[in-house]
């Protein structure tokens, strides 16, 4: 991410849009924001399970739930095929209520 990218995201003076998602299904977003920039690539379900510490159906049932609202877009059966419909600016900061722990792996 680049200085005016991160510029972007943390101006104040950007008009508020209304939340189209709850608090959880927010942090589920930024987190796929954060590691496809980390990583160049969407996240698996299982970097999700390592990071949130929830199951593996807690996973799929959110992606499935984010994905029917419109907010990601997602192939069946295809592997790392998440992709983002939100903008990063009606993206909460992530980790408010997880601990901030990503890496070039993943673990």
């Amino acid at each position: 991410m680049d200085e005016s990218e991160t510029n972007q995201l943390l101006d104040q003076n950007i008009p508020a849009t209304p939340t189209r998602f709850t608090a959880k299904q927010g942090q589920y977003l930024a987190f796929i924001w954060a590691y496809s920039q980390i990583n160049r690539r969407a996240p698996a379900e299982a970097d999700f399970q390592r990071y949130f510490q929830v199951t593996a159906p807690s996973v799929h049932q959110m992606l499935k739930a984010l994905d029917h609202l419109g907010l990601i877009d997602k192939q069946p059966g295809v592997a790392r095929s998440i992709q983002l419909l939100v903008t990063p600016q009606e993206l909460p900061i992530l980790g408010i209520d997880q601990p901030v722990i990503i890496t070039a792996t993943g673990h």
